[in-house]
């Protein structure tokens, strides 16, 4: 079995092609290559999330498990303003995000690891299609780890299939962020669920 794209070293060579695509409205050629997630297209499930979060706010957006880019590159198309993280374990998926911001121009789209996010930095936005299939545990580790380094005010958009636990996923979030959660939609097998601010007075 090959290893998987949230290996932080991808096996499989890296035969990189170019994918034309559509991000924010605009029709644009990507960098791609083997070893990351959905290489050939922009995956329904990120497709399903771009359709229904709105613009970033103003300040710091965090792409959690960024794969090439799609929501990094389409967060920068959107609000040019912000700074955009795009936080991946996967070192050959960071370079892809690095390469296309370039070639699209988006000065403001930083490829990170978590060690290079300093321990106080916060973000006013997240938006993430999570790697489910990394296992419940270590999801969960996952959304913990990066969920409270949201603003008080700030709002987390994430995707998960229906069939791949989204509704035990939003359960276990009301129960553990200290923050309202919405299902926001349900499209196409997909879940979008909304972790918006801390209430007033719980913080």
């Amino acid at each position: 079995m090959s290893e998987h794209y949230f290996a932080a070293e991808p096996g499989g060579a890296d035969r990189r092609r170019e994918v034309v695509v559509h991000l924010a409205g605009r029709t644009v050629t990507v960098t791609t290559s083997g070893g990351v997630f959905s290489p050939g297209r922009v995956d329904l499930g990120t497709r399903v999330l771009l359709d229904h979060v709105i613009d970033p706010a103003p300040g710091d957006l965090l792409d959690l498990g960024c794969g090439w880019g799609p929501l990094a590159l389409a967060a920068a198309l959107r609000a040019p303003e912000v700074n955009v993280w795009a936080l991946d374990v996967n070192t050959r998926a960071l370079d892809l995000v690095a390469t296309n911001a370039r070639t699209l121009g988006l000065a403001r789209v930083r490829a990170v690891t978590a060690d290079q996010v300093s321990a106080d930095q916060r973000f006013t936005t997240i938006w993430s299609n999570p790697p489910i299939r990394i296992g419940k545990a270590a999801l969960h580790e996952l959304l913990a780890a990066w969920l409270p380094r949201l603003t008080d005010d700030g709002t987390a958009w994430l995707v998960v299939a229906r069939n791949l636990g989204a509704d035990p996923l939003h359960d276990w979030l009301t129960q553990t962020s200290g923050r309202p959660v919405d299902r926001v939609a349900s499209s196409k097998g997909f879940r979008v669920l909304r972790v918006g601010p801390v209430p007033p007075g719980s913080s």
